[in-house]
């Protein structure tokens, strides 16, 4: 029998039941203590899936086209049920002979053998009618309907709230936030009931309050207790480390509960790395700040894809403990890094598709923000805002190779650089590795408020200074279109890894709004790529967090590579969260480490619009 789950749902159950007159409430009663069928009816597919319990206790699970008239659903019902009523029949009837054999003439009294099991009557009601058996599936299986197969009722639930995903994370360590990795259909996270369950540890004496609940698909029998936390994300602590943890979760809608599931962790909660060089930044960090600022983060996660390497693990961080560069380890500390945060707008660059769906996702969403992503090759750009603050107005996203080439924005730039055929090959080679993300947020509290917040990682390597030159150039003429001739006046913030220090003609560029032709940049990989020209642009930046000493620190290099730009006519700065001290950056050695997921340092500032 289907019960509602947790003490939310079974409140909103009750303020529903008071509002109906007692008739009402009596036959809400008994349709409540039906067995449930369950459809799941999708226009845009050919079939509707049925799914209920049969008499035996075995679950069916039916496939039926949505355009095939009900008398033939209803027939197949049948057909099944008296299957079910015949294992019944069979079970019965091999109790009754043992018990005969056991027990003698004492069971003659039982009666003779019953007549052989005929097909259950099968009918469909929707409001006390039966339903015509030429009414198409699409239209019989209306929820609140009652399918009725013998003596059993069933009550109709059309498309209730269900989970098509439901994950923990693999490696969970006590102080970070477990995150769980949801599917939902019909429903959504804020509507939904969850409830944790730890692990009792072996040996250790039960509770007497009947707190515990078991579970059937444990490996060893287990025993569980409540944490006391009903919400969607658990933090473990240290008492929580060696044991397992059980999610119990009801999809909702606002409107009604779906199913319940269970999942159980694969592996106990695991002690945490101590203090984390972000530790101390969320002391700045500890509400989501007012209506009038923008708490904006930019932040190289390192991607799995090259964390993962022999050269990684040998020649660029050999410092760093092998598990410490494991995606399932760093996931945690990204995750309490970010969240800790309470960010309004997060850049992200070096996001593998996989950790944007299912790590950074299910994290951040849980805490209110919303996301997009932009695939690169390998890895990608992604962008989250806040949802009670911005809603998602428009995207730009470009890639460079196909903007450069075909886009008129760029004809004259492409024009000057078809004056070196060798300086235009390599820019157009390497500009698969530049993708610009360009989204427009309109704020929720002021319509007539809206930014333009843009998110790049530029070409990586040292002597590569004209071609970021280049892309730089081919970056703000689309920022420039979005936010003056397609918003017209909308201020705008410019996030992401520029591997640029503040000494290089790509933040010279930047800051000053130009830079001449005879820079030096324009030769940075020799003289024969020399492509000597001057760039202007109209915009006011100013680097929000300033010019720091560095943003990157690895073992064989450190230095100030990622920006937040930010437009001076129509934002300003309000305070700048200060970056972990030069102590707890080497603590380790270097980037990333055992209590830092990255090689990189997250820049995070409070804006505020003037």
């Amino acid at each position: 029998m289907w019960r509602l789950p947790g003490r939310a749902a079974l409140r909103g159950v009750r303020s529903v039941v008071e509002q109906r007159s007692r008739a009402e409430a009596a036959t809400h009663e008994a349709v409540r203590a039906m067995e449930r069928a369950v459809v799941r009816c999708v226009p845009s597919e050919p079939k509707l899936s049925l799914s209920f319990a049969l008499a035996d206790g075995s679950h069916k699970n039916m496939q039926r086209d949505q355009s095939e008239p009900l008398g033939r659903a209803l027939s197949r019902i049948a057909t099944n049920a008296l299957k079910g009523h015949a294992k019944v029949a069979a079970a019965k009837k091999n109790r009754k002979n043992r018990a005969q054999s056991s027990g003698g003439a004492a069971c003659a009294a039982t009666g003779p053998e019953p007549a052989a099991t005929c097909e259950p009557v099968v009918k469909l009601y929707y409001r006390e009618e039966a339903v015509a058996e030429d009414v198409l599936n699409v239209d019989a299986w209306q929820d609140g309907a009652v399918l009725q197969i013998g003596d059993v009722k069933y009550k109709v639930e059309r498309n209730p709230p269900a989970f098509t995903e439901l994950q923990l994370p693999r490696y969970i360590m006590a102080g970070f936030p477990v995150c769980p990795k949801l599917g939902l259909e019909f429903g959504d996270p804020a509507s939904s009931v969850f409830r944790w369950y730890k692990e009792v540890k072996p040996g250790a004496a039960e509770p007497g309050d009947g707190g515990l609940a078991s579970s059937s698909h444990s490996l060893q029998s287990s025993a569980w207790i409540e944490t006391g936390v009903d919400e969607r994300v658990y933090t473990p602590c240290n008492a929580d480390i060696g044991l397992r943890l059980k999610l119990h979760c009801t999809p909702g809608n606002g409107q009604r509960l779906g199913p319940s599931r269970e999942l159980e962790s694969v592996c106990p909660v695991e002690a945490g790395p101590g203090t984390c060089t972000f530790d101390h930044r969320h002391l700045y960090t500890k509400k989501v700040t007012e209506d009038s600022f923008i708490r904006t983060v930019s932040y190289n996660l390192l991607a799995d894809t090259y964390a993962q390497t022999e050269f990684s693990r040998t020649v660029l961080y050999p410092y760093c403990a092998p598990y410490a560069l494991e995606l399932d380890y760093r996931q945690n500390l990204i995750q309490k890094e970010l969240t800790g945060y309470n960010a309004d707008l997060i850049c992200l660059q070096e996001v593998d598709r996989a950790v944007f769906s299912d790590s950074l996702v299910p994290a951040l969403e849980a805490f209110g923000l919303e996301g997009v992503f932009r695939i690169k090759q390998h890895e990608g750009l992604a962008t989250f805002y806040r949802k009670s603050k911005f809603r998602l107005l428009s995207q730009h996203d470009i890639s460079f190779q196909e903007a450069l080439r075909s886009d008129p924005l760029h004809k004259e730039l492409l024009e000057k650089l078809a004056l070196n055929p060798l300086a235009q090959e390599k820019i157009l080679q390497r500009s698969s590795v530049l993708q610009v993300e360009i989204s427009v947020l309109q704020s929720t509290m002021d319509s007539s408020k809206k930014i333009c917040v843009a998110n790049t990682h530029l070409y990586w390597h040292p002597k590569g200074g004209y071609i970021r030159l280049i892309q730089m150039a081919v970056a703000l003429a689309h920022i420039r279109h979005v936010s003056c001739d397609l918003y017209p006046g909308i201020p705008v913030i410019f996030c992401g890894d520029f591997n640029s220090t503040p000494s290089t003609g790509m933040y010279h560029f930047v800051i000053n709004g130009s830079i001449p032709e005879d820079h030096e940049d324009w030769a940075s990989n020799g003289e024969e790529e020399r492509c000597n020209m001057s760039l202007t642009h109209c915009f006011k930046l100013k680097s929000a967090c300033g010019e720091p000493a560095y943003t990157n620190y690895v073992g064989g290099f450190h230095g100030c590579l990622d920006y937040i730009f930010i437009d001076l006519n129509t934002l300003e700065v309000e305070q700048v969260i200060p970056l972990p001290s030069h102590e707890e950056v080497t603590t380790h050695q270097a980037l990333p480490s055992v209590s830092h997921p990255s090689d990189h340092i997250a820049l995070v500032c409070d804006l505020k619009w003037k």
